[in-house]
């Protein structure tokens, strides 16, 4: 199994030991999930795709160019700081960015690019004042902001001193009380258990991120390996699993400053539900943009729950899970379509043209 371990990046211990735990009254579900591990470790892999022109960087984010009109009014996408941006060009039959480029949007993509030490000291807070902001400032024109999980939060919090266009959230959280008491209690845990260690580092490694994303379904972690291991080499399904479980599993570390806002103020105080999460100087109250707002909302997710979302002014609920609404079959005629129609309303709105 050494040659295939190259091309697996998940903690393999740690989900060992999950596994165990999963299917201690069950030897032959053990046997099932282990047999769909290797296949997954030894799937093929296509070449990565060439990476996206960088038109500006500030420090180590890049602000990086995804096609359409270049005099067309920006739409700036802002991914989660936890796994790459992948998701949203994941590949040619699945890549929202392409398609909003096709649809004559000037498509943009903050890339969070974490693995340079000079990100080691920023919060959340830090990411919008000391990065997002400069380089939209450097626009020249005010743009739409979309964001995707916790890329949602924070183009919320960049929306207002932006002065953005209008601004989309997709599987965002902001009200952190709406996640289950016992999911919040677990991350606090986990958290406070590493926490001494990460900040010696200033750095909190892929692999307990993912432990944590585990712990709020650990039985799906291990059923989907079961689901994998019957699936035909080579499928359609097949390739798909590989991808979004290669994406999911991969990242940068977090900062530290940015992961202790996340499970400090963020998960464990509510500051922003509560509208008392300051940045650049001002609490971040979504209910006082003055500008064109919406959010997505998967009535099925388990990392951001329907009831962690912020309560913009319009909303749009999906059935599809956390990132099935995203790349899922279903996407281009649910969120996709969507989605574009609200950027052309808030260009409208704002007076720009496409």
């Amino acid at each position: 199994m050494h040659d295939a371990l190259q091309h697996d990046p998940h903690p393999l211990p740690l989900f060992l030991d999950l596994l165990r735990r999963e299917t201690a009254t069950s030897a032959e579900r053990r046997a099932a999930a282990l047999r769909g591990l290797r296949a997954y470790q030894e799937a093929h892999r296509s070449p990565p795709r060439p990476p996206a022109a960088v038109l500006d960087r500030e420090g180590s984010t890049l602000l990086c160019d995804h096609g359409g009109p270049p005099d067309a009014p920006p739409v700036v996408f802002v991914p989660s700081l936890i796994n790459p941006p992948d998701v949203l060009d994941l590949d040619a039959d699945r890549s929202l960015l392409r398609w909003m480029a096709a649809q004559g949007h000037r498509v943009l993509m903050i890339d969070w690019n974490e693995a340079d030490p000079a990100a080691r000291g920023l919060s959340l807070g830090g990411h919008v004042e000391r990065r997002i902001l400069p380089l939209l400032a450097r626009l020249g024109q005010p743009a739409v902001l979309v964001g995707y999980c916790l890329g949602g939060t924070v183009a919320l919090a960049a929306a207002g001193p932006a002065k953005a266009v209008g601004v989309a959230t997709i599987a965002a959280p902001w009200r952190f009380a709406g996640y289950d008491s016992e999911a919040r209690a677990a991350a606090q845990s986990v958290w406070n258990a590493v926490r001494g260690t990460c900040r010696a580092t200033g750095l909190v490694p892929m692999e307990m991120l993912q432990l944590l994303f585990w712990q709020i379904d650990p039985a799906r972690t291990v059923s989907k390996f079961e689901r994998f291991g019957r699936l035909a080499p080579g499928s359609p399904e097949a390739l798909a699993f590989v991808r979004l479980e290669d994406w999911s599993n991969a990242g940068a570390p977090l900062p530290f400053a940015a992961a202790d806002e996340l499970f400090g103020w963020l998960t464990g105080d509510d500051r922003p539900g509560r509208g008392e999460w300051i940045v650049a100087g001002a609490p971040v109250r979504p209910a006082d943009l003055d500008c064109p707002s919406i959010e997505f909302v998967s009535l099925t997710d388990r990392i951001v729950p329907a009831d962690a979302a912020a309560r913009l002014r319009d909303r749009r609920d999906s059935a599809a899970g956390h990132v099935g609404m995203v790349v899922g079959r279903r996407a281009p005629t649910e969120l996709w379509r969507d989605l574009a129609a609200f950027v052309t309303e808030a260009i409208t709105a704002g007076h720009l043209h496409l």
